[in-house]
């Protein structure tokens, strides 16, 4: 049982950036790769960000490398979504993701706009 947490989400201009932070429950958080997502309006679930378990592998969508960054902190649990210069089009709903013991756990979501 994985339960997940998101937050740091709000409204930004054009450029700005936000930290997004997943909490996670899990003992075995250490163990687990996690995963970022979002979800504009009317439009499908989107990959954004994974980091594996210990931190040292990471992978990007395409339209965000080099303006986001995914790190973790296995000690409190916690995995991070560090985004730059931000564009309307990252306007979504934005949640952390991980499989563990065959099934996908995702958290409640956190609001990104980004607006002038």
């Amino acid at each position: 049982q994985v339960q997940l947490v998101e937050s740091g989400g709000g409204l930004v201009q054009p450029g700005g950036s936000l930290r997004l932070s997943c909490a996670a429950s899990a003992l075995n958080f250490g163990s687990l790769t996690m995963r970022w997502y979002r979800r504009a309006p009317g439009k499908d679930r989107e990959f954004v960000a994974d980091i594996s378990s210990g931190g040292s592998l990471t992978d990007y969508a395409e339209s965000v490398k080099g303006r986001f960054a995914i790190s973790r902190d296995n000690a409190k649990r916690v995995v991070y979504l560090q985004m730059t210069n931000l564009k309307p089009e990252d306007t979504a709903l934005y949640y952390c993701n991980t499989r563990s013991g065959g099934y996908d756990y995702w958290g409640q979501g956190t609001q990104v706009t980004v607006s002038s």
